[in-house]
């Protein structure tokens, strides 16, 4: 990379996504080259792919064993916030 002023959200990607992958579960950012974290239950890829996206406002994308996201969460500043 060249040197650039980067946010948080740009070198990190937008979303931190929960995936299976062989026998365990990931919690990946996009744009990482590795895991945030290997787990052997998704409970506990959603719950540090939550703390991540805490700390850096992030959005966390929860895949079903077929690779679907089944639910997204947003941690940081939402852009359509819900009404009511």
């Amino acid at each position: 990379m060249t040197a650039q002023l980067f946010t948080k959200s740009t070198i990190m990607g937008k979303n931190i996504h929960v995936v299976k992958r062989g026998s365990h579960w990931s919690a990946v950012q996009e744009k990482a080259k590795r895991s945030s974290g290997n787990f052997k239950m998704q409970k506990e890829a959603v719950k540090r792919a939550i703390e991540i996206a805490k700390n850096n406002g992030q959005e966390v994308c929860i895949h079903g064993i077929d690779g679907k996201i089944r639910e997204k969460n947003s941690y940081g500043h939402d852009e359509c916030p819900p009404q009511g």
